[in-house]
């Protein structure tokens, strides 16, 4: 059953190995639930509701892993993407001044092109004419972008006048636990000890309990409605000038960070053939293009994260 329904091949998988790669791949891209929200707040007290924008983001989530797990059949999870929704948010909403609904509205029809362009293979062959050198260079850059996040999240750099990166004074609580957390998922990663960088994320949360860093009594609260935002279309606007111009813009930055991503991630697990060559890299698009099309319903946009 497993192989119908996953392409699960006995000869090269375990279900141990799957399992500890789910959880792992679930525990790094946990972060979206707090980080996706914190942007859409800035849309407030007017604008989307940080609690609903949180119940949408692990529904948008679910439906593009569960997409790319049964129709791809590829082990990647999808979940909101960072930058667009920092541009649907500071650009599309506070700097043209259009409501949350119209950059909604351009993100469904967005997905609808992408779907279009996924069964026609145009995303396809723009992934497979990309060279083997960039394919290659671009995992790494993901990889710092995705790290620079979660340095900036854990207070370990801060923001100080022109500069992003600028070394933390120790006056964040996460900032200790985040350095403990660093170092061990170093160490485990070092020991190449199977599941390393799951138990590297348990240990440090276990560690943030003391410090008051985790906090255990959100981890049972009942997940809030989307009610407010759930189908949320505005239509009036869909055939001026600015819809167009967020509708391709939103289908530029789409098209080359779904496609990075999923070179990079690809590169790392092995699906990479003689030629460089993604496998199965059109279902992948197209499992993409049904979420970020299903997504808007809840104020999101998903893609595979690292």
């Amino acid at each position: 059953m497993l192989q119908k329904l996953f392409g699960f091949d006995p000869a090269h998988h375990k279900v141990r190995t799957e399992i500890y790669a789910g959880i792992t791949t679930f525990l790094t891209m946990a972060y979206i639930l707090a980080v996706n929200p914190s942007v859409f707040s800035t849309l407030e007290p007017e604008g989307m509701p940080t609690s609903a924008v949180f119940t949408a983001t692990v529904l948008a989530a679910a439906i593009g892993s569960l997409a790319m797990a049964l129709y791809a059949k590829k082990p990647f999870g999808l979940a909101p993407g960072m930058g667009v929704n920092a541009f649907f948010v500071f650009t599309v909403c506070l700097g043209m001044g259009y409501s949350w609904q119209f950059a909604l509205t351009a993100v469904f029809i967005e997905g609808i092109l992408f779907i279009i362009l996924s069964l026609f293979k145009v995303r396809e062959l723009i992934a497979n004419t990309i060279p083997a050198c960039i394919k290659s260079a671009i995992g790494g850059g993901i990889g710092l972008f995705i790290a620079f996040i979660g340095l900036q999240h854990s207070g370990i750099i801060v923001a100080d006048g022109g500069t992003l990166v600028t070394l933390a004074t120790f006056n964040k609580p996460s900032v200790i636990p985040g350095l403990i957390g660093l170092v061990i998922c170093g160490l485990i990663v070092v020991k190449n000890i199977p599941g390393g960088l799951l138990w590297g994320i348990l240990l440090t949360t276990l560690i943030g309990i003391p410090m008051g860093v985790t906090q255990l009594d959100k981890l049972f609260s009942t997940p809030p409605s989307i009610a407010p935002i759930c189908f949320q279309f505005e239509w009036s606007h869909i055939l001026s000038w600015d819809m167009l111009i967020v509708v391709f813009t939103f289908l530029l930055v789409d098209l080359f960070d779904t496609i990075g991503t999923v070179i990079a991630v690809s590169l790392k697990a092995g699906l990479v053939d003689k030629e460089g060559k993604i496998e199965g890299v059109g279902r992948m698009l197209t499992a993409d293009a049904i979420a970020t099309t299903v997504g808007p319903a809840w104020a999101l946009r998903p893609l595979p994260p690292m």
